[in-house]
Order: C-alpha cells, then sequence, then structure tokens
C-alpha cells in the first residue's frame, strides 16, 4: 500500500532542527500541509518561508500549560508527528540529574503529554495517523547514554502500545528508529559515529515508512541490524559487539 499524503495537514512537533526540519521539507515536498511547532518560534517562522507556507505554533512539550494551549488552538488535522530530540551525551559517572531529567521530560513525557491529549479523539472518530521518532539506541542499554537512550526505549514501547490498541482501527500508527544523524546534537559525540547520514537521508526514509503500511523502520541498514537484532543476542556478546 502507498499512502498519499498530499492535501493532508501533519502537525510536525519538533521542526525547527535537524530531522524535523528536513522531515518538513520532504512532507511540503510530499504536498502536505504542515503546522509547525517547536520551541523557537523565531526558527519556525524561518523555516516557514523556506517552504512557502505552514502554520507556525510554538509549543514547548515540557511544559503542560502550553501543551494544552496548543491542543486547544491547533485545529483539525490528519496526523502528528513527534521527531523531539533533546540529548546529552552522558555516562553514568557523570551523571548530571538535572540534564538526564530533561531529556527523559522532552523525549518520553512530553509525548505522553501531547498524545494522550489527542490520540483519544482520533480512536473516537477512527482516523488518524501518528509517527513517532525513537532512535535505534533504544533498543539496548549504551555506554554513555544516560537519560538520552532510557527516554528514547519508553518512546518506543509507547509506540508499540499505541500500534496494539489502534491497529485493526483507521488509525495508524508508525515508529521510525534511526542511527547516527548529522545534526547540531551529534555534533556533542567525541566518538567515532558508524553510517552517520544526513538530516535529508534520514527524513527521506521517514517519509517512505509515512506512505508505507509498515509499522517500524530501523535504519540505516546494516548498521542498524547490531541494535533490533542485538536484542536477541547474549549481554556479553552484545556488548563484545559494541566494544568491537
Amino acid at each position: 500500500m502507498s499512502r498519499d499524503l498530499s492535501g493532508k495537514t501533519y502537525w510536525l512537533v519538533g521542526a525547527s532542527e535537524g530531522l524535523g526540519r528536513a522531515l518538513a521539507h520532504q512532507l511540503a515536498r510530499a504536498g502536505a500541509r504542515l503546522i509547525l511547532s517547536a520551541r523557537n518560534a523565531a526558527r519556525l517562522e524561518d523555516l516557514a518561508a523556506e517552504l512557502g507556507g505552514g502554520r507556525v505554533l510554538a509549543l514547548d512539550v515540557t511544559d503542560p500549560a502550553s501543551v494544552a494551549q496548543a491542543v486547544a488552538t491547533v485545529g483539525a488535522f490528519d496526523g502528528v508527528i513527534f521527531c523531539v530530540g533533546l540529548y546529552e551525551p552522558m555516562a553514568s559517572g557523570d551523571w548530571d540529574v538535572a540534564a538526564a531529567e530533561a531529556m527523559v521530560d522532552a523525549n518520553f513525557i512530553g509525548a505522553m503529554r501531547l498524545l494522550g491529549r489527542v490520540v483519544p479523539a482520533m480512536i473516537a472518530r477512527d482516523a488518524g495517523h501518528v509517527v513517532l521518532i525513537g532512535s535505534i539506541a533504544g533498543y539496548r542499554g549504551l555506554p554513555g547514554a544516560i537519560g538520552y537512550g532510557a527516554s528514547k526505549a519508553a518512546l518506543m514501547h509507547l509506540a508499540e502500545n499505541l500500534h496494539a490498541d489502534t491497529h485493526r482501527s483507521g488509525v495508524v500508527v508508525q515508529l521510525a528508529n534511526p542511527g547516527f544523524i548529522r545534526t547540531r546534537l551529534t555534533n556533542k559525540n567525541d566518538f567515532a559515529m558508524p553510517a552517520i547520514m544526513s538530516a535529508e537521508d534520514a527524513a527521506a526514509r521517514v517519509l517512505r515508512l509515512m506512505q508505507s503500511d509498515r509499522f517500524r523502520t530501523d535504519f540505516p541498514h546494516p548498521f542498524a541490524w547490531l541494535f533490533s537484532l542485538g536484542r536477541l543476542l547474549p549481554t556479553a556478546v552484545f556488548y563484545r559487539l559494541i566494544r568491537n
């Protein structure tokens, strides 16, 4: 099945930078109408100008009042894309409690705040499209990923919860799990990042998922297989592979 996105309205949350910004361009070229959300209203206005259209709706997913206000004013839309990705590299010995909590709050609790206010209405009308951006880092515990890995693992589990509840309905739930993407976030890393891809390449893969009837995509292959299939490996074997 090929899903036609032309003429559909998508609420893209996390649109101002990186993958979200690249995905906005891909969706616009596919003919979708966009509601663009993130905290930085100025960057969203710049993006809307680049796209030649798009409604700007500033939103902070870590602020319950901001989420409630946005949901109350957003109006009708066909689908929502949660593309929030707060990241700080952090090992257990350098645990920054505030920074770790902030990642969990934005990447996972933010999704709970937003989707809890929009998914029940989709189910009630038996129509809607929910896309969550996870990470292959959410499949197994990794070094230096305190906060980020756990938040993405929780988001990926939430996607499976939603899919289990809606897969026989008119509501479509999809999950995209990218590997390393060249953005201002990965610029913080001081280690080698195998198979790193551009934001444009990653956005094209998310768009292909959205146009398909698949629930999930992990990319890029074959690098992503180490993580998705790595769940089946004994722990000692998996960490030996990671070290290598």
